[in-house]
């Protein structure tokens, strides 16, 4: 999860460290934020006694030391909750990070946390988790967001008789987030339709009957039909590459 202050992640975890109930956080950050970030949450002054927060350093380039450290955490514990929320809305620049033939938009907002999943997977389905990917309805950066979405499918298939609940949510126009710094767009809570952050950070806990109705919209789970382009199977599989497939492109060994 992306935690920087201002952002949705840092609100939600906010609002449950303000709870009785115990929770344990770990949380990736850019090492480009590392120590604001430490800082936002040392600002909180939260109950240490009851809430622990580990926050870890997640580079792209190095996932799976990431996943190590987050497996070496939990130890024996349950994975609960894996929620990805990292985005990025940038123009494509010639070659992409660290190499990569994809942009960096593409890195960010699908590819990174699509291979995340995979090297999590043994931990997520021995813990039954809930997997909660951060969408959009923007038209910024949709490209890449429709990507993620259909990874968003893909898992809920994959996962489906594991015990794993898989969805999106997408909490509606938050100027303040900070999405837009890589570009030339200024929002603000003027803006129609705005929310802030902290009202972007609650969450509702009732699943659909319907399995492929999988999009919750501003605190509404819309109808598939809204979204029927992203139920082509054949689609989530061409966007949604093997752990071998991502890797061997990366030329990262085993």
């Amino acid at each position: 999860m992306t935690i920087l202050a201002k952002t949705i992640g840092f609100e939600v975890v906010k609002q449950l460290l303000k709870q009785t109930q115990p929770y344990k956080f770990i949380l990736g950050v850019r090492d480009t934020t590392l120590g604001k970030t430490k800082a936002a949450y040392d600002a909180l002054q939260y109950d240490a006694g009851t809430h622990s927060v580990t926050i870890l350093s997640l580079e792209l380039s190095d996932l799976r030391s990431f996943a190590q450290q987050a497996l070496e955490k939990l130890g024996e514990e349950n994975l609960d909750y894996l929620i990805l929320n990292a985005a990025l809305a940038k123009d494509v620049e010639p070659v992409g990070p660290h190499g990569s033939k994809w942009c960096e938009a593409y890195v960010v907002n699908h590819l990174s946390q699509h291979y995340l999943i995979h090297l999590l997977r043994a931990k997520l389905t021995a813990s039954r988790s809930r997997i909660v990917f951060v969408s959009s309805g923007a038209v910024v950066y949709p490209p890449t967001k429709f990507i993620q979405f259909l990874g968003t499918h893909y898992w809920r298939r994959q996962l489906k008789d594991t015990g794993c609940t898989v969805v999106a949510v997408a909490p509606g126009f938050i100027p303040l987030t900070g999405l837009s710094r890589h570009t030339d767009m200024k929002f603000s809570m003027d803006m129609p339709n705005a929310k802030t952050v902290e009202d972007a950070g609650f969450m509702r806990n009732d699943l659909p009957a319907d399995p492929e109705q999988i999009l919750l919209y501003t605190g509404k789970w819309l109808p598939k039909d809204v979204y029927s382009m992203s139920l082509d199977t054949e689609l989530q599989d061409k966007w949604c590459p093997s752990k071998d497939e991502i890797e061997k492109e990366a030329g990262l060994s085993s």
